[in-house]
Order: C-alpha cells, then sequence, then structure tokens
C-alpha cells in the first residue's frame, strides 16, 4: 500500500505538472500574442505606426502638416481624409498607405485612422466651418492676380529664405491642395497665420485664396531634381 508520504507526494507532482504547462518555457502567454498586422484595430497603434513619423504624436510638431490642427479639423471633410490616407496626395511626400493603391492598411484600418482623427481632434474644431473657403482648389484661378495678393499679403515673411515658399525647390516638394491647405488652416507650429489673419487689412477672400496657389503653382519646375534656371522668379 502506498504511504500517505508518497500519495502526497505524487498528487503534488501532479498538480505542478497541470499548473506548470502554461508556464513552461517557450508557451507564449495568452496577452503576448502578436496581432496580424491587417487585424490591428487600435486608432494609437495604428496612428503611431504609419503617421506618427510625418505629422508628429498626437497630431502635433511634426515635419508635416499638424493633423490636430483645429482650424484644419473643422474645414477637411472625412471624404478627403479617407482620400489621401488611401490613395497619397499628389506632389507631395505622403504615400499611399490603402492595400488597393500599393500600402499595407486595409479599408477598415483606414477608417480606423479617420475616426480616431475626429474623436481625437475635431471636438477642438473652431466652431463652425460656415463662410469657410472652399476645401478644393477651383480650376479658374488667376496667377497675375495671386502675385499681386501674395505681395501684399505674404511675401513681408515668405522673403526669408528659410521660409522660401516660392522657390522652385520647395514647390516641387508640395502640391497645390497643400499649398491650400496651409494657406487656410495655417501652421501654427510656425508662426504661420491662417487665412483670417494672413492680411492686416483682413481676411483673405475666396478668390484671392484660389488666385495665391494658382501663382504659386506656376512657379513650379516640371522637372524636380534637374538644376533650376536661375532667371526663373523665386529661384534661388
Amino acid at each position: 500500500m502506498m504511504s500517505i508520504g508518497i500519495r502526497i507526494v505524487a498528487v503534488c507532482a501532479l498538480a505542478l505538472a497541470i499548473s506548470g504547462c502554461e508556464k513552461a518555457p517557450g508557451n507564449p502567454k495568452p496577452d503576448s500574442v502578436v496581432r496580424r498586422p491587417e487585424a490591428e484595430l487600435n486608432f494609437d497603434v495604428l496612428y503611431r505606426q504609419n503617421c506618427a513619423g510625418c505629422h508628429g504624436a498626437d497630431g502635433k510638431n511634426g515635419a508635416a502638416f499638424e493633423l490636430a490642427n483645429p482650424e484644419y479639423q473643422g474645414w477637411v471633410d472625412d471624404s478627403s481624409l479617407r482620400r489621401w490616407i488611401s490613395n497619397g496626395m499628389p506632389q507631395t511626400q505622403m504615400p499611399a498607405f490603402a492595400i488597393s493603391a500599393g500600402g499595407s492598411l486595409t479599408d477598415q484600418q483606414v477608417d480606423v485612422l479617420v475616426r480616431g482623427m475626429r474623436q481625437h481632434w475635431a471636438s477642438a474644431a473652431l466652431g463652425s466651418t460656415n463662410g469657410m473657403p472652399a476645401y478644393t482648389q477651383p480650376a479658374d484661378a488667376d496667377a497675375n492676380r495671386g502675385k499681386q495678393v501674395f505681395i501684399r499679403s505674404c511675401a513681408s515673411c515668405h522673403k526669408d529664405s528659410k521660409q522660401g515658399i516660392t522657390s522652385p525647390n520647395y514647390l516641387a516638394l508640395v502640391g497645390d491642395q497643400a499649398l491650400r491647405t496651409m494657406i487656410v488652416a495655417g501652421r501654427p507650429d510656425i508662426g504661420e497665420p491662417d487665412w483670417q489673419h494672413a492680411d492686416p487689412m483682413g481676411a483673405l477672400t475666396e478668390q484671392e485664396i484660389s488666385d495665391v496657389v494658382k501663382y504659386l503653382a506656376s512657379l513650379r519646375i516640371s522637372t524636380p531634381g534637374q538644376p533650376y534656371p536661375g532667371n526663373r522668379e523665386g529661384a534661388e
């Protein structure tokens, strides 16, 4: 007959074996399982992995435009945000992130980013967007009028070479919609005023904004990366 001591040892050994299976070396803990990339639906994770490197943590203080800019969030619509994330922004460094456009994010993950931006930053939007210029740059703008507006309202700050917005070197890297966005929403991170405060005489009109963008676009060269003509207006 098995002694009481031997039986106690056997029971303890069996209990230890059962309880130790989950903690055995090489067995992953339940909370350590890594999600497949397409299964990640947490906004903070997706933003950190795909957006923060350019737009900054919390949508601020990055090299690219501040997504947390309240005036921008009150102006841009969901469909435009979704389009830029999915397909990239033409004539800028913003790449396409959707799988359908060669990126790595599913349509559901793109939607998570759009909703997350709204939940985090749209609540700070500056009231109603009534009276704000249209979001899309129109085709019927005039570069000559835009030059006069630029001289009156913009040149005093942008004549500094550090903010050489008329430089073809810069314009080769930024598209018309990006220019329009910066003029309308401003860049508080670098002290650039928005459309309502850019001109000492009062807010810029929608036509003036469109004309300035057209003027700046007229300075852009068609062969970026090649030597720039020294006699071209705005060239350094």
